[in-house]
């Protein structure tokens, strides 16, 4: 058989199989990965089994579609066809079923994926470990120290930054006043003020007052 009749009889025996409408190139497609056709093989093959009436060709506005010959399938009766819906709805059924699991075994693939493995989890509990007892040990030499603040020293730290901070406040506020007092007769910027009068403002130290 040449390779030509061989091309000719897969092409008969796809459509046969798969009993449903292609152009030459949906066949060309569809076969030439696995058997190497090149189209225009394709086309005059199809055109042949055509003309020699082993496959049926229609025209769809200017596309060519070829389909298997009916009349080698025998004919179905309604009982058959309800049968055949009967089993379509079942395998539709059966596919939905098989395409959620595979949907949640790829979602536990993912997150399983992304666990840690046991060697790295037996790891990151060394280190865990390792870091609680450094805390352990800090908090050890935490309360065995002496030199505690009472409630009394820390209320009262706190009452004092609390006046300093008030007075901070008070005097940097007086002090603005003051320059924009003057200000309103320099004939200068206030940059070039503080610069003459050698004032350094909280900004050029780098400094903010605290909040309460």
């Amino acid at each position: 058989m040449s390779k030509k009749d061989n091309g000719s009889t897969l092409i008969l025996a796809y459509l046969n199989e798969k009993n449903r409408p292609y152009s030459a190139q949906d066949v060309f497609c569809n076969l030439q990965k696995q058997h190497g056709f090149g189209k225009t093989a394709v086309v005059k093959a199809m055109e042949l089994l055509a003309l020699e009436g082993k496959i049926k060709e229609k025209m769809y506005g200017k596309q060519k579609i070829y389909f298997a010959d009916q009349s080698q399938f025998k004919d179905v009766n309604d009982a058959d066809l309800k049968t055949m819906d009967c089993q379509i709805s079942q395998l539709n059924a059966e596919a939905q079923s098989l395409t959620q699991s595979c949907r949640q075994l790829n979602s536990e693939l993912k997150e399983l994926s992304s666990s840690l493995t046991t060697e790295e989890m037996m790891s990151e509990i060394k280190e865990l470990k390792a870091e609680c007892s450094g805390y352990r040990a800090r908090v050890e030499k935490i309360k065995s120290a002496t030199n505690h603040v009472t409630p009394e020293e820390k209320a009262k730290v706190y009452k004092d930054r609390n006046v300093y901070v008030k007075e901070w406040k008070k005097r940097k506020r007086l002090a603005s006043d003051m320059m924009d007092a003057i200000l309103e007769g320099y004939p200068k910027s206030k940059k070039q003020f503080l610069e003459e009068v050698g004032v350094e403002t909280d900004e050029d130290c780098k400094v903010t007052v605290p909040s309460d």
